[in-house]
């Protein structure tokens, strides 16, 4: 018979932070990204014991991880200052900004969305690395304060408009460029024609 999972010990210490709308920027996402990295700075050992809730970092412990408590709260405290600064990843932006990961290719190739940088990181249990492109937040809350995204969306419509116009045009261009050659022939061929009924009326075959 399967033995039941142990129920995990109640937590007794508890620490919470809250983390400033600055970092946030409102978004679930970017919250959570914050927490991770938090994790990253704990030892490995205690990275589940840190959790997050709307807006807020939880440290909790079970009884007897006083010295693991209080070494990771200050661990805690130390990375959160200037957390506001902390680079924008990928997905973090398309939350902030709820644009598609199609719309922050183009607005970064165009050079409309600014890069920062890049990072590169290892994927969780493969030996394969990534390599991707991070935002400035005070870039970010910038665009969003202003909804720059709903003024290219614009632009992008009216680009693709123009596009869909000039490649109508380059297929008309192209099937008259095709429809020449057969006309010249049709032409040089009435002309001999034309021609040989001259000759024909001048009796030069007889």
């Amino acid at each position: 018979m399967a033995s039941k999972r142990k129920s995990p010990e109640p937590a007794v210490h508890i620490a919470e932070w809250s983390l400033p709308t600055a970092a946030t920027l409102g978004s679930a996402v970017r919250t959570k990204g914050i927490m991770l990295e938090m994790r990253a700075k704990l030892p490995t050992t205690l990275r589940k014991f840190l959790d997050v809730r709307p807006g807020t970092l939880i440290l909790g412990m079970p009884e007897g991880h006083e010295q693991e408590f209080a070494r990771a709260s200050e661990t805690i405290e130390r990375n959160l200052v200037g957390i506001e600064k902390l680079a924008i990843i990928p997905r973090e932006i398309q939350d902030i900004l709820t644009i598609t990961t199609s719309e922050r290719h183009r607005w970064l190739k165009d050079g409309r969305l600014p890069s920062a940088g890049t990072r590169t990181v290892k994927l969780h249990g493969r030996a394969r690395k990534i390599t991707f492109h991070v935002f400035e937040p005070k870039v970010v809350e910038d665009m969003l304060n202003d909804d720059k995204m709903s003024e290219w969306r614009e632009q992008d419509k009216l680009t693709a408009a123009e596009n869909r116009r000039q490649a109508a045009w380059k297929r008309r261009l192209a099937r008259e460029e095709k429809a020449k050659p057969s006309e010249t022939l049709k032409d040089t061929k009435a002309a001999k024609l034309a021609g040989w009924a001259e000759f024909e009326r001048e009796g030069l075959l007889r």
